[in-house]
């Protein structure tokens, strides 16, 4: 199995995996033939790559970083939980509205649990690219996304499980403010004006101000949407602080946040790959992000997930067949064009051998920027 745009598959390519609405539901199983008709409605519902079943990749398993009915259902608890808070701060929540987001918050509480197990549980790196989901809001999608990946990286901090309880929590709802923010605004395509910039800016007060009013929040899970787009350097928003004067909380979120960000598909740009992604946090350490959640963030993902195709210093292309877990740019790869850019006979290198110390990856497939 591989990752391969959806530009290049031709009508009768097979899907490896299975693609989900973000409510759940299969949209398309694996193992279905795709047709010039499938491939145009996977465009249009903003699909830009897929997982395929081809000769070349044969054997090669992709590992999800949590199961598939834990996703889902993160999913859908985070949909309907962030309508049900926006609804009751809009409605001027009664007792029964009170009673109503008590429920909605041990939802998020036990669904992040479920998330939390099933990180422990899975050796593995992070690849968020292992499901592909369509889904109406991408606010939900990155919150989820953003959860996950702060859960891991509160774990690599050796943080107390009350600590990673409340991160998840400030993850699952650090954008709620956004469901404030004119859809023309979030979606729109071009640079934003000055006046559409500072509304996207008031996401994070008015996130505060909804998520300090509900009883069962920590008011540190608050300051999560409060403080996510503050910066080391005091360049952030909406209070620039700096330094220390950021909740740790926030400094693992930000990590996260911008990782998510960029390595996800918005209409106003294209996703950067998870390799591309890391060099963009690395290069606003000390500044922008705090050094040591970005080593740590490091360990935790799959710079070079299995499935993707990449092009190595000798000249030749390799699929990634395996994650070398202590050895997060050295993947093991399956060559499968020689120097000249000729199909071969796939063979098996690892790059973490001493053998090929001297190979090194220098970039993924550039058709696969979408």
């Amino acid at each position: 199995m591989r990752l391969l745009p959806l530009d290049r598959c031709q009508p009768g390519v097979i899907l490896g995996k299975s693609i989900y609405h973000g409510n759940g539901k299969v949209l398309l199983t694996k193992g279905t033939k795709l047709t010039n008709s499938l491939i145009a409605s996977l465009k249009r519902f903003h699909i830009y790559t897929i997982y395929i079943e081809d000769e070349q990749s044969e054997g090669i398993e992709i590992v999800e970083s949590l199961p598939e009915p834990v996703l889902m259902e993160a999913m859908e608890v985070i949909t309907h939980g962030i309508t049900n808070i926006v609804e009751l701060n809009t409605n001027h929540s009664n007792f029964h509205g009170m009673m109503k987001s008590g429920r909605v918050i041990r939802s998020f509480q036990k669904i992040f649990r479920d998330i939390l197990v099933s990180l422990k549980d899975n050796p593995t790196a992070l690849n968020l690219l292992a499901t592909t989901k369509i889904h109406d809001n991408h606010v939900y999608t990155h919150s989820l996304n953003v959860a996950i990946y702060a859960c891991q990286l509160a774990i690599e901090n050796g943080l107390p499980l009350k600590s990673i309880e409340d991160i998840g929590l400030g993850a699952m709802l650090h954008d709620i403010g956004k469901m404030y923010i004119s859809p023309e605004i979030l979606n729109k395509p071009g640079k934003l004006t000055q006046d559409e910039f500072h509304q996207m800016k008031s996401h994070c007060q008015i996130g505060f101000d909804i998520l300090r009013k509900v009883h069962e929040i920590p008011l540190t899970v608050a300051h999560c949407a409060f403080q996510h787009h503050e910066r080391i350097d005091g360049t952030g928003y909406p209070r620039g602080l700096q330094g220390e004067e950021i909740h740790k909380y926030a400094k693992i979120l930000s990590v996260a946040d911008v990782f998510d960000a960029v390595t996800s598909h918005r209409v106003y740009r294209p996703a950067l790959l998870p390799h591309k992604g890391l060099e963009l946090l690395y290069a606003g350490v000390d500044t922008q992000f705090d050094r040591k959640q970005v080593e740590l963030f490091k360990k935790c993902i799959a710079i070079y997930p299995q499935g993707m195709t990449v092009k190595l210093n000798d000249g030749k292309t390799g699929i990634v067949s395996n994650y070398n877990f202590h050895s997060a740019g050295r993947p093991q790869i399956r060559i499968i064009k020689d120097e000249e850019g000729q199909e071969i006979k796939p063979y098996e290198i690892d790059l973490a051998a001493a053998d090929y110390l001297t190979v090194e990856i220098i970039d993924a497939d550039p058709l696969l920027y979408y």
